[in-house]
Formats: structure tokens, C-alpha cells, sequence
């Protein structure tokens, strides 16, 4: 039985010219070739991604031509299923990346030789509970982040870790990270890097208006629910930066570790600190 790849592709015309050489290549070497193309930043919204539906259960694995958004959107494409992914970056590699333009067909020679091994990204499970009821249950790689918008007052934003009351965070919003997440807008908010193995969930408010209110790093066995108060309005709240919608002081969200990690395929020449240097533009030679 031939394997079954999935190429998920950015809507980009040199995305997709390589999608249709890899397509053909793969057609070549007897393996079936499903093709999704990720969808438009302009249809941001939850009713464009539910429209998709789930990957295929009998996936091989998914390549992604395209950059950290798109690996994003192919990750939820997956959803609670055991598909292994890998993302294949046009131009600077990005941190979800494992290879780039020039390594696709020597990496996709090794994947479908099933040469090559993978590793578990923590993703994190997010509820939000209205009135009783689940309006909302999202899976994230990266980040949920509760916003405020551009001429909202800052946001009171409650917050408790496995029942107990930690803090009222009065900011401009809140970014609930995993590891993987770390380097994302966590990281742009003055959030910590933490490498994709360490077992953690990260508390970054955004632009806090108490200077002791910092960044937090927690288990990831904890439970954390939030909240806003009543004078909290024009707050969103935004699943991976792919999805959002408003939420309001009657709206409850809960965020844990999820039963459902991601398994990214790695290669023998990429680390994760090679990422990190050249993303980073850290000095010292790339090994």
C-alpha cells in the first residue's frame, strides 16, 4: 500500500511552483500526494478554519511549504490526530522550520525511506465557558492570548492557577505560551526562550501596568483559569494568531497542557539552537 503525504501549501506563488515539482516527484516514487492549501490571512476567523475539517486519518505525514503561520495552520488542520509534520521554509528559516527550500527533496528522500525520527511539541488545550456552556475548544501550539483593542483602557485580567487566586494582571493583555510558543509573541512581550523539551507553561503579560507584574513559568500539570472584571470591554482573545473572537467579564477561560501532542519529523543536520542562532541572528558559528 503506497503511502499517503499531504503537502500543506502557502498561498504563495513560489510555494506552491515547488508544491507542484514535490507533487510530482513524490508521484514518481509510487506515493500519494494530497494537496491542501492553507487558508487566506483575510478570511481570519473561526468559520473559515472549522470549514476545513481534519486531515486525512490515514496521513503518512504532513510536509508545509510555507512559513510559521502556515506551519500553524496545518498543525490545527491535524488537530488531536498522531500525524507527524515537518515545515519546509521559503527564504530565512523560521523557528517552526526544520529545513529549508534547498534540503526538500534530500528531507522528503529520507521521509518517505521512513528515515528520519520525531519529537513531541506540548501543545495546550483552551476552553472558554460561558454561562455553563463550552463556546469555544481549541488546541494551540504556540500561544492563546486575551488582547485588548487599540482604544480599549487596559484590561483587568483575573487569574488563578490550580484554583488558588495569583494575580490581577491590569495590562494590555495576557499571553499563555508553551515552550514551543516561547519564541513567538511571548518572546516579543519580554517573555523568556525555553527550549521545545522543557515541560512548562508560560505567563506573559503584555505591557503591564504594574512594572512587578512579570513573566511566569509554570508546570505544565497546573490547571489556569481566567477572567476579566466587569470594566474590561473591546477585550479578544486569538488561538495560535490563526483564530479569535470577543470575550467578555462573562466568559471564562482555562487553559492546561493537552493529551494531544504535536510530532514534528527532525533532521540529523538541524538543531534546535541552529534555529535559534540564525532566526536570532546570534553570534558564533553555525555548526
Amino acid at each position: 500500500m503506497s503511502k499517503r503525504i499531504a503537502l500543506y501549501i502557502k498561498q504563495d506563488e513560489t510555494a506552491l511552483k515547488k508544491a507542484d515539482e514535490l507533487g510530482a516527484w513524490l508521484a514518481d516514487r509510487q506515493v500519494t500526494v494530497i494537496r491542501k492549501q492553507a487558508f487566506s490571512p483575510d478570511n481570519l476567523g473561526r468559520a473559515a478554519i472549522n470549514k476545513e475539517g481534519e486531515a486525512p486519518p490515514d496521513l503518512f505525514c504532513v510536509i508545509v511549504l510555507g512559513g510559521d503561520g502556515t506551519f500553524l495552520s496545518a498543525a490545527r488542520w491535524i488537530g488531536r490526530q498522531d500525524i507527524p509534520i515537518i515545515g519546509v521554509k521559503f527564504g530565512d528559516i523560521g523557528f517552526l522550520a526544520e529545513t529549508l527550500e534547498d534540503n526538500l527533496f534530500p528531507a522528503a528522500q529520507r521521509i518517505i525511506a521512513e528515515q528520519f525520527t520525531t519529537e513531541a511539541r506540548a501543545r495546550l488545550q483552551v476552553r472558554i465557558i460561558r454561562e455553563g456552556r463550552i463556546i469555544a475548544d481549541e488546541i494551540v501550539l504556540n500561544e492563546v492570548v486575551i488582547n485588548k483593542g487599540a482604544l480599549a483602557r487596559l484590561a483587568n485580567i483575573e487569574t488563578w492557577v490550580n484554583g488558588k487566586n495569583l494575580t490581577t494582571y491590569k495590562s494590555d493583555g495576557l499571553i499563555v505560551a508553551s515552550p514551543t510558543g516561547s519564541t513567538a509573541y511571548s518572546l516579543a512581550a519580554g517573555g523568556p526562550i525555553i527550549h521545545p523539551g522543557v515541560q512548562g507553561i508560560i505567563l506573559t503579560p503584555i505591557c503591564p501596568f504594574t512594572l512587578t507584574n512579570r513573566c511566569m513559568i509554570l508546570p505544565d500539570t497546573v490547571d489556569i483559569r481566567i477572567a476579566l472584571d466587569a470594566r474590561s470591554t473591546d477585550i479578544v482573545v486569538t488561538f495560535d494568531g490563526q483564530v479569535g473572537m470577543a470575550i467578555d467579564h462573562k466568559d471564562t477561560i482555562h487553559v492546561a497542557k493537552s493529551a494531544h501532542p504535536i510530532r514534528v519529523i527532525t533532521q540529523p543536520d538541524q538543531t534546535y539552537f541552529d534555529v535559534l542562532k540564525t532566526k536570532l541572528r546570534w553570534s558564533g558559528k553555525v555548526s
